[in-house]
């Protein structure tokens, strides 16, 4: 098979749509130490997409490095999959998002004197050139999917797209409440979050008053893991890992038809677990009907060896090493104190 046709089938299962591009640049922003991220968008990101981001850039060698499939400085070792601590770790989205659309990416490492600048066009390299810029790096993606017209013909319309994108800027300022996030169009701003010091700071930036006042905010729980008797038990010499847990829940009188409202994290990182949602289902249970949901938003921290995030290829699930307890912790935590919240 040639490589360029091997690498547009490899990019199908990184890059779904427009949404998919700002996920991956988003992740590479935040694993590169940003304070400030900005998303420009045109078309629903179907004409354009523009991540720019204040992390600590890339020198030469390594922007055209990050183009090499698998390349990647965040693992080393299989043994660092047991314990994943970046968003980012299989070293495929430049050069996924690279096959499938026009591609210029500007860098500059804060100790270099000059920056990079590299162009792609389906997959080719066009060119690379020094250039001056400013710390940190700008990857601008045009006409997704102009080489695969089969592909670009599933694309919804410019506004579905358009808020898949703002959805998912969503989740990311809220797992970073202390970071800058900026969505806009050539015509408004989306989503403006300057640094926030508190969640409840953040919630409202992006939801406002009224959908704040109908959460409650879960008191902060911290706990030693313990293992069910079906669990891998403690290693001799292991110490008890720590878990936390932070958040918001509504009261019961606040019923949604769908889950779209709860909102789950771990590590920072925005996760589809059954496991969590069982949990959040059994703390209501007995005081809001079987049909309907809460919103809530959970943070739960824990070391990272007691999670796997190597599960799915779009990184959103994740398996527990200690699944019971962690579903037995989620659900005490929202349930206290139940009384607030009638």
């Amino acid at each position: 098979m040639p490589e360029a046709v091997a690498n547009r089938i490899a990019a199908g299962e990184v890059v779904e749509r427009p949404a998919s591009v700002v996920k991956e640049l988003l992740e590479n922003a935040l694993d590169a130490g940003a304070a400030a991220v900005r998303i420009e968008t045109e078309m629903g990101g179907k004409r354009m997409i523009r991540v720019i981001d204040d992390g600590h850039g890339m020198t030469h060698d390594d922007a055209l490095l990050a183009f090499e499939r698998h390349a990647t400085s965040k693992l080393r070792t299989a043994d660092d999959l047991l314990s994943i601590a970046t968003l980012g770790f299989r070293g495929e989205a430049l050069p996924s998002i690279a096959a499938v659309s026009r591609l210029l990416l500007e860098t500059r490492d804060a100790n270099e004197a000059e920056g990079t600048r590299v162009e792609f066009a389906g997959g080719k390299l066009l060119g690379v050139k020094p250039a001056g810029l400013p710390a940190g790096t700008t990857v601008s993606v045009a006409d997704l999917f102009y080489c695969m017209p089969a592909r670009r013909k599933f694309l919804k319309s410019d506004t579905t797209e358009l808020g898949h994108i703002a959805s998912l800027v969503t989740h990311y300022a809220l797992a970073n409440p202390g970071k800058q996030f900026t969505l806009a169009t050539a015509t408004q701003t989306i989503i403006d979050c300057p640094p926030a010091e508190k969640m409840a700071d953040r919630v409202y930036q992006l939801f406002g008053r009224q959908a704040l006042e109908e959460l409650v905010e879960i008191p902060a729980a911290s706990g030693s893991f313990r293992a069910a008797i079906t669990e891998p038990g403690m290693e001799a010499g292991e110490e008890p890992a720590a878990l936390t847990l932070t958040g918001f829940t509504s009261r019961p009188s606040v019923q949604r038809l769908n889950r779209n409202g709860i909102y789950v994290f771990v590590n920072r990182r925005l996760v589809r677990d059954r496991l969590i949602l069982h949990a959040i289902h059994e703390a209501y249970r007995n005081i809001m009907p079987s049909n309907v949901f809460p919103a809530t938003l959970l943070f739960l921290d824990m070391p990272y060896d007691e999670v796997d995030v190597n599960v799915h290829p779009a990184k959103i699930e994740v398996r527990f090493r200690r699944g019971q307890f962690v579903h037995d912790f989620a659900r005490d935590a929202i349930r206290q104190p139940r009384d607030s919240r009638r």
